[in-house]
């Protein structure tokens, strides 16, 4: 079979081009930094590329997710160890109204100091998040205990967040939670303190007692508070590593050997400038060149 001349350089400019598109592939691999420009460069791998960038944006809500939990246990112990502090301080007074203070105006002195660290109990427990009364449970208002003490949160429902694929962590605590409920709840003890200060100090030590019950309830609230946080702070670090893995997975998957790139690039360029003084020696000289 006759081979012609125009077969013979259709060929060779197949070859070349070929060759200059290997060329320009790892040109444009070198400049981007990625293997991967185009679906079509690798199939396969844009699929992975695909399936963990999905895998990063559930990881970073789930970041977020734990920032924002973060803030409401947080300012929910914070809050807690406040008030408990307050409460010290009221049953201090307590005793001190039983054992020491024995002049009507004492009483009323220690009766005015314990009414007015009710009333910053209060304030304390109507403390919000993002808006949100930090003991209100779900409830739609702005407060979880109106000025006399009454709960007006919700006592249904939690407040929770998505922090991992299979942790659903509560953030919140309600007020009869944290502080008791009806008569035993830590306002209307606290107000029974203030009234039995001055007309009834026989009644201070039941007082007491049922001071140091709620007391136990915060104590018990606290520690609920930190065993959650705990258990927040172990699941940072296991997203905070499963992001890492995953950022290697991406590079492994997209970005370039650097070293291997620049290697082959070369001899990509070698093999090209060999390819065309080949043909240039195997395709023979047109007309043109005889009537140069």
């Amino acid at each position: 079979m006759r081979i012609t001349q125009k077969a013979v350089t259709l060929t060779s400019l197949q070859g070349l081009n070929g060759n200059l598109a290997n060329l320009a592939k790892l040109q444009n691999q070198l400049t981007s930094g990625k293997v991967i420009n185009r679906p079509s460069d690798s199939p396969t791998g844009t699929n992975k590329a695909m399936q963990t960038r999905s895998e990063q944006a559930t990881l970073a809500q789930y970041t977020r997710n734990v920032s924002d939990a973060k803030g409401w246990l947080e300012q929910g112990g914070s809050t807690m160890l406040q008030m408990m502090d307050m409460t010290q301080r009221i049953r201090d007074l307590t005793v001190q109204g039983l054992n020491g203070a024995t002049s009507p105006a004492s009483q009323q002195a220690l009766a005015t100091e314990v009414a007015s660290l009710r009333d910053g109990l209060i304030n304390l427990a109507n403390t919000r998040v993002a808006g949100r009364p930090l003991f209100g449970g779900v409830t739609a208002g702005d407060k979880a205990y109106d000025a006399t003490g009454a709960y007006v949160g919700s006592p249904t429902g939690e407040i929770t967040r998505r922090v991992s694929d299979s942790e659903l962590l509560r953030v919140d605590l309600t007020g009869p939670e944290a502080f008791g409920t009806g008569a035993a709840s830590l306002f209307s003890v606290v107000g029974d303190i203030a009234a039995d200060m001055v007309g009834n100090t026989g009644d201070l030590d039941t007082d007491l007692a049922n001071l140091d019950v709620a007391l136990r309830t915060m104590q018990g609230a606290v520690a609920d508070l930190g065993a959650r946080a705990a258990r927040l702070e172990r699941l940072e670090t296991v997203n905070a590593d499963r992001t890492l893995t995953l950022t290697t997975q991406l590079s492994a998957a997209e970005e370039i050997d650097l070293p291997n790139t620049i290697m082959r690039l070369s001899m990509q360029e070698t093999g090209y400038q060999a390819a065309l003084a080949a043909t240039a020696k195997v395709i023979s000289p047109t007309l043109l060149d005889f009537l140069r």
